[in-house]
């Protein structure tokens, strides 16, 4: 065998893409109902889990939505940040590294 051969044969190990939770932080101005709504348009949320998300945002002040690759997160949170800016709510999202 020739070392074109066993060059060859190498096999490429794939790295999995780093996780990136979404996070909702509480304000005192976004309606309930908006976080709602967002939760189920933008992160496929049942109403039910929507609900319970945004009880947890308003008694703690913070929750995680969910886990993505980066490139998703950072796109849900900008259609977050837009449909908050339309509607000129103060609502912030942010990514955290898993």
């Amino acid at each position: 065998m020739s070392d074109t051969d066993s060059k060859a044969r190498t096999k490429t190990r794939l790295k999995r893409p780093s996780m990136w939770t979404v996070v909702f932080l509480n304000d005192d101005y976004t309606p309930m109902s908006f976080v709602v709504q967002v939760l189920i348009t933008v992160f496929n949320q049942t109403p039910s889990a929507a609900q319970e998300i945004m009880m947890t945002v308003h008694t703690r002040g913070v929750a995680k939505v969910g886990h993505y690759t980066r490139e998703i997160a950072d796109q849900k949170v900008y259609e977050t940040m837009r449909l908050a800016a339309i509607e000129q709510h103060p609502l912030h999202v942010l990514t955290e590294r898993v």
